[in-house]
């Protein structure tokens, strides 16, 4: 017997068959999904091109096109749903609306640019004159305008330099005045500054040895005093920004210290140029250059409200060699960097500044008038009413190394927890935190020319 069996029968072989149902639409349905080629020609797809990339383009045309051919989209709409799937920009970085309560969120990038600073940077993306003297038309110390802004802010220090980031400004200090030398350090100071990365191994990476006095709650200058020799590259401070030891503690001041005979290098941390009346626990540039630091370091993106970089500021003779060595070279930063260090320092209050000192009420006025707004809109299902939203009080924080246990009055709205989930991978991406079994989005962050895109995000994760 014909194992193939006859027609209408199990076995049967009556050839390949539509595709139907679950299985996908039918051959002649993905034969009229358009061509690529043809695609391109589209007026919107050919502007976005020449504005995004070609291959950004024809991976939103090939996403559309398996739409179209898995039966989720008809043919002609596949255009439509190319020109849908284009990004904003060419880059993957999607900016987002920071509602924690963290002003300083790591994970967000920090410092968010001021207006002026993110105008700078656009007029310094073109060719600049970041190395070259107009006038003259020889070359130029590069960032000079911004170097002198920095210097401006902090008077005191008879010399300023500029690189990519805070721990780069430290392994600058480190190479150029201990390499195959001694670092003495107090214990409780030797700590680990984030994603695992320590600060003794950052500092060993440059070939210094590291000379550990005292103990972890209690260190004096008499500890530093006996442990300084010919071998002694300089005295390091370091500020413990992102934890607190409290109770029987003691630690050598500045002041203690500058007469050992030695460079005393302090990294401050969060970057304050001067003292400020919220933060008094909070050390700044200008006070430890006057207590009588040779050389202070710290980050540009955190309380300072600018880009990522590392500042030193200090003696001149010394900052000038820092400058020079060859490792400085590898380290500094790029004009974008300093159009924005600059505007920062010459430009109006930053994001940073203007949330840190936000009047609490005018916050809660804020929190009240949102919430009555979006409680009238409905939720995703009918029988449910309005958006379970209310002005709630909050606590805010400095976050990013800065201010560990200061606290800030704040208020925010609160939402159900689903909502976190909902609104961080919405259209206009909000993070918030949870708290109690809710999703808090904290107004201290939010700028209040967001407060629409917020409300405007809250609504759309509302209705699904």
């Amino acid at each position: 017997m014909d194992p193939r069996g006859t027609a209408g029968q199990p076995g049967t072989d009556r050839g390949p068959q539509p595709a139907s149902g679950p299985a996908g639409p039918a051959p002649d349905v993905r034969r009229r999904v358009p061509r690529t080629d043809a695609l391109l020609r589209d007026p919107r797809l050919a502007e976005a091109a020449g504005r995004l990339g070609a291959p950004v383009v024809k991976a939103a045309v090939r996403q559309a096109q398996e739409g179209a051919r898995t039966g989720r989209i008809p043919p002609q709409a596949v255009a439509d749903e190319a020109v849908a799937l284009l990004p904003d920009t060419s880059c993957g970085l999607r900016a987002v609306i920071n509602a924690t309560g963290v002003l300083l969120h790591t994970n967000l990038g920090r410092a968010p640019l001021s207006a002026a600073a993110r105008r700078a940077v656009a007029e310094a993306a073109g060719p600049t004159d970041v190395e070259l003297d107009l006038v003259t038309g020889v070359r130029a110390r590069r960032g000079r305008t911004a170097l002198r802004a920095l210097h401006d802010r902090v008077p005191d220090a008879g010399g300023v330099h500029v690189v990519n980031n805070g721990a780069a400004a430290l392994v600058l200090a480190a190479t150029a005045l201990a390499a195959g030398r001694e670092i003495v350090i107090s214990r409780g100071e030797m700590v680990e500054i984030g994603d695992g990365f320590r600060l003794p191994d950052l500092l060993a990476a440059t070939g210094a040895r590291l000379r550990e006095v005292g103990t972890t709650n209690r260190t004096t200058a008499e500890d530093y005093a006996a442990a300084i020799g010919p071998e002694t590259g300089f005295v390091l401070k370091v500020h413990p920004s992102n934890f607190r030891i409290t109770g029987f503690t003691r630690a050598a001041d500045v002041g203690d210290l500058a007469g050992l005979g030695v460079p005393v290098v302090v990294d401050i941390g969060s970057g304050l140029p001067a003292p400020h009346p919220l933060l008094p626990e909070e050390p700044d540039a200008t006070t430890q250059l006057r207590a009588g630091a040779s050389l202070v370091t710290a980050s540009g993106d955190k309380l300072l409200g600018g880009p990522q970089c590392g500042l030193l500021l200090g003696e001149a003779g010394l900052v000038r060699t820092l400058a020079r060595h060859p490792l400085a070279r590898a380290l500094r930063v790029d004009k974008l960097t300093l159009a924005a260090l600059e505007a920062t320092l010459t430009g109006p209050p930053t994001p940073t500044a203007e949330a840190l000192t936000a009047d609490p009420a005018a916050l809660r006025v804020r929190a009240d008038r949102l919430a009555a707004a979006l409680g009238a809109f409905p939720a995703a299902s009918p029988s449910e009413g309005g958006i379970d939203v209310r002005a709630v009080e909050s606590v805010a924080t400095v976050g990013g190394g800065g201010a560990p246990g200061v606290t800030l009055p704040s208020a925010a709205l609160s939402l159900p927890e689903p909502f976190a989930a909902a609104l961080r991978t919405g259209l206009i991406p909000v993070v918030g935190r949870l708290a109690g079994g809710r999703c808090l989005l904290d107004l201290r962050t939010v700028p209040p020319e967001d407060d629409a895109r917020l409300a405007e995000a809250v609504r759309a994760a509302a209705g699904g």
